[in-house]
């Protein structure tokens, strides 16, 4: 069933030729489209990626380099989930909701395991959660006076962690180690200076929203006056 009332598709169950969807029935898209696919697979390569990550102790470079295949096909289809989404018309309300636990997922997993490998210090671990996290429970905090549209610096912000991460995980010795390192400290310097910009955003955002809701009050106590007026 596609949700589509007969009556509006000319009584066939089917829309009338020459004519489009409606916006309600072009939003119903099925859960089974492929961003939503793309968004799940990702999410499944989760526990594989952390299984092959961690497989004989951690440091076989075999498996690292699985591991590096299973977090770089994650990110890849990061990429394209969403871009396919808004192109086709595939938005739904479990993608929105699964995209970003599936980005936060995958991101805080490699940390985790280079972290307790001892490949990655904890506190590097931490500011890049910390500041996923509390954007994340902040745009929720502001969602009611609008949204924080992705910047390009956040969206540089997330290349720059996939790639470091994606080099930690990799069994690398001599200069693409030491790069690595240079590489893992522009994201720690983008994640930070990103997350104190959308701060500052959702800051005005919710002294706007705030300030227009005051500015409101005052015309709707005055139309109720008007409607408690003597009838006549």
């Amino acid at each position: 069933m596609t949700g589509v009332p007969a009556s509006a598709a000319g009584g066939t169950g089917r829309p009338a030729p020459g004519r489009k969807l409606g916006a309600a029935a072009v939003n119903q898209a099925s859960l089974w489209n492929i961003a939503n696919i793309l968004t799940m697979l990702r999410l499944v390569l989760v526990p594989g990626f952390v299984m092959l990550m961690l497989q004989d102790g951690g440091y076989d470079p075999v498996w690292r380099a699985w591991a590096w295949a299973a977090f770089a096909v994650a990110m890849i289809t990061d990429i394209f989930d969403g871009h396919l989404a808004r192109t086709y018309n595939l938005v739904t309300d479990f993608g929105k909701i699964a995209d970003p636990i599936a980005d936060k997922a995958i991101m805080a997993a490699g940390l985790i395991c280079l972290s307790a490998l001892g490949d990655l210090p904890w506190w590097v671990t931490g500011v890049i959660l910390f500041r996923e996290l509390g954007i994340t429970l902040m745009r929720f905090w502001v969602i009611r006076h609008g949204i924080i549209p992705a910047s390009r610096g956040g969206k540089i912000k997330t290349l720059a962690q996939g790639t470091a991460v994606g080099m930690y995980v990799l069994a690398l010795t001599g200069p693409l180690a030491t790069l690595r390192f240079w590489v893992m400290a522009v994201a720690v310097l983008l994640t930070v200076v990103t997350g104190l910009d959308y701060v500052r955003q959702a800051i005005v955002l919710r002294r706007r929203g705030l300030a227009e809701e005051r500015d409101a009050a005052p015309a709707d106590q005055a139309g109720d006056q008007a409607g408690e007026g003597p009838a006549r």
